[in-house]
């Protein structure tokens, strides 16, 4: 008798399974990514993939995740927060 435990979606997978990451893959650098951040209107912002290692970066994804899930109805990954937070907050990671 096998024990099957819920499988866990990594921030890599989530980013695959974006229908908007695939269709804007040409314009994102190489070993980076898009996000879309902002409480009402969203602002597309290209980060690096080593920010998925950092803590407080993995926080906001698990907000989003909390808010949003993994089947956002506009297709791509939001972070639920204001700009000038994230601006601070990736400015730090840097």
């Amino acid at each position: 008798m096998a024990i099957r435990l819920p499988s866990i979606i990594t921030a890599k997978h989530l980013l695959c399974r974006s229908n908007l990451f695939a269709k804007q893959a040409a314009d994102v650098p190489k070993g980076h990514f898009a996000v879309y951040v902002g409480e009402r209107e969203k602002k597309r912002f290209i980060v690096p993939l080593s920010f998925l290692s950092q803590p407080s970066f993995q926080e906001l994804l698990s907000k989003a995740e909390e808010e949003f899930g993994f089947n956002h109805p506009m297709g791509h990954l939001t972070i639920p927060c204001r700009e000038d937070i994230f601006i601070d907050l990736t400015s730090s990671l840097k």
